[in-house]
């Protein structure tokens, strides 16, 4: 269980491709650094096992239904990625709660610069978008936000500089594919009526 408020940036330091899975080494600057093996990361809001550890780095296993569901196939040595521990007994849940099992891809199509923040607008598909609702809760690629604005299959949300400068957001472009988790109330109200009507 996470939160969605990102502990860190992390660097993808290798990848190899091995029978249809991807092996991902990372590394990090600051709260990797007591990662054990088994324990569990959530990497741009996929939860992962560590299967491997260092000091400062880290091995994940990415297999073929994770990378037919996300976005990490697409990864590259060098690109940053989001990271962040999963929650302890006692600690403050500041974000919502996110399971790191990602429901699907969007699509980044407009970014938008404001005053003091940034709207980035991002498209699902028609099947995903009907758990959004307004003002309603979203991980994207593991951070916690808000949505601020939708229409149809689009949703916008509002992105304050700290934001762009802790997280992934700040090298988000156009066309960029994110990994989406909704708000897991809204799949087991759904799931129960259509039971329900069975």
């Amino acid at each position: 269980m996470f939160t969605g408020l990102v502990e860190e940036e992390g660097t993808v330091e290798k990848i190899e491709r091995r029978r249809g899975s991807v092996f991902f080494t990372l590394r990090g600057k600051k709260k990797v650094r007591n990662l054990k093996i088994n324990d569990s990361i959530a990497v741009n809001g996929t939860c992962l096992t560590v299967i491997r550890a260092g000091r400062m780095w880290f091995r994940v296993q990415a297999v073929e239904e994770t990378l037919c569901k996300t976005n990490l196939g697409e990864l590259r040595e060098g690109d940053r990625v989001n990271l962040e521990r999963p929650l302890s007994p006692g600690d403050r849940l500041g974000g919502h709660f996110v399971l790191g099992h990602v429901d699907g891809i969007g699509v980044v199509t407009r970014i938008q610069t404001r005053k003091s923040s940034w709207m980035f607008w991002f498209r699902v598909t028609r099947r995903l978008a009907r758990y959004l609702i307004p003002v309603g809760s979203v991980a994207i690629n593991g951070v916690s936000l808000t949505v601020a604005s939708l229409r149809g299959n689009e949703f916008g949300i509002s992105i304050i500089p700290h934001t762009m400068e802790v997280t992934t957001f700040g090298s988000l472009n156009v066309g960029d594919r994110v990994n989406i988790e909704f708000d897991m109330l809204g799949k087991y109200v759904e799931r129960l009526l259509k039971a329900r009507r069975r």
